[in-house]
């Protein structure tokens, strides 16, 4: 498995408007997506419901959420 040496991931409170209130989900944001092995381990190490990654594609972004189990459609 090949992880980046640096990762941005910021913890979130989505679906609130208040501080420390909502569902807590980690949201990744990298230049190029990473292997689905790679985004299932750092899923999993956050240990939260999900974990957000985010990536430039042409005409915009793709978002794909990961479980510490599984992906989600």
């Amino acid at each position: 498995m090949q992880i980046p040496m640096e990762l941005n991931i910021t913890q979130v409170d989505a679906f609130t408007n208040q501080p420390f209130a909502g569902n807590p989900a980690a949201v990744c944001i990298t230049g190029s997506p990473l292997s689905d092995e790679t985004m299932q381990a750092i899923a999993a190490e956050m240990n939260l419901s999900e974990t957000a990654f985010l990536y430039p594609i042409e005409g915009g972004h793709s978002l794909r959420w990961v479980t510490p189990k599984a992906e989600v459609d």
